[in-house]
């Protein structure tokens, strides 16, 4: 794990002091993070596949793109970091929409706490899959997964031996966004086939 400067978190939210993220970890400190899910006008989600080495849930399937905000970088600058280092995409501010944000803790056997906030990205991919250079470092594998499919892999028991164990609530919260703007999407492109004849 690359050990990094990042701001830790009052419950209010303020900052309180500096502090290395794996001091944050140690001690269950506050602290935030960004999401960024990626969605095609076909209604398909990218997941990725968290490295084998990972000190946290490795192999198992998590969101596209995630990582913590580092001192000095505010959540849009962090989310276009961690997109470029993790998928290779030179993304723009106005390509990504902000859903939310939603706090989480982790009590993992190593006894370490992760006690995030996430602030959640939703962005469409406009790249190929095939087209996506991975960090070998983060994540093994990406793919694409229906959110009809991720929808039905989350009512089964195994599912959070497949995937990253966060709240269903989350999940839930996440695939009703991405199908919201999936639908107002196509019928974005619809009205505009309309106009065009």
């Amino acid at each position: 794990m690359v050990d990094e400067l990042i701001n830790i978190l009052a419950e209010n939210l303020t900052v309180v002091k500096i502090g290395l993220k794996s001091e944050a970890h140690k001690n269950g400190w506050l602290h935030a993070s960004v999401h960024i899910w990626f969605y095609t006008d076909d209604g398909d989600v990218l997941i990725q596949k968290r490295a084998k080495d990972k000190e946290t849930f490795p192999n198992l399937w998590d969101v596209s793109v995630a990582g913590h905000i580092s001192v000095g970088e505010n959540e849009m600058t962090s989310a276009l970091r961690e997109i470029k280092e993790e998928l290779g995409l030179k993304n723009k501010a106005n390509d990504l929409v902000k859903i939310g944000t939603f706090k989480e803790t982790h009590y993992h056997k190593n006894g370490f706490i992760d006690n995030e906030l996430h602030h959640i990205y939703l962005s469409r991919l406009k790249t190929n899959i095939h087209l996506l250079k991975i960090q070998k470092e983060e994540l093994s594998a990406i793919k694409l997964i229906s959110v009809k499919e991720f929808k039905k892999l989350q009512k089964k028991e195994t599912f959070n031996k497949l995937f990253v164990p966060r709240a269903t609530e989350y999940y839930d919260f996440v695939m009703k966004e991405i199908k919201k703007n999936t639908k107002s999407t196509r019928l974005e492109v619809k009205s505009n086939d309309l106009k065009m004849n």
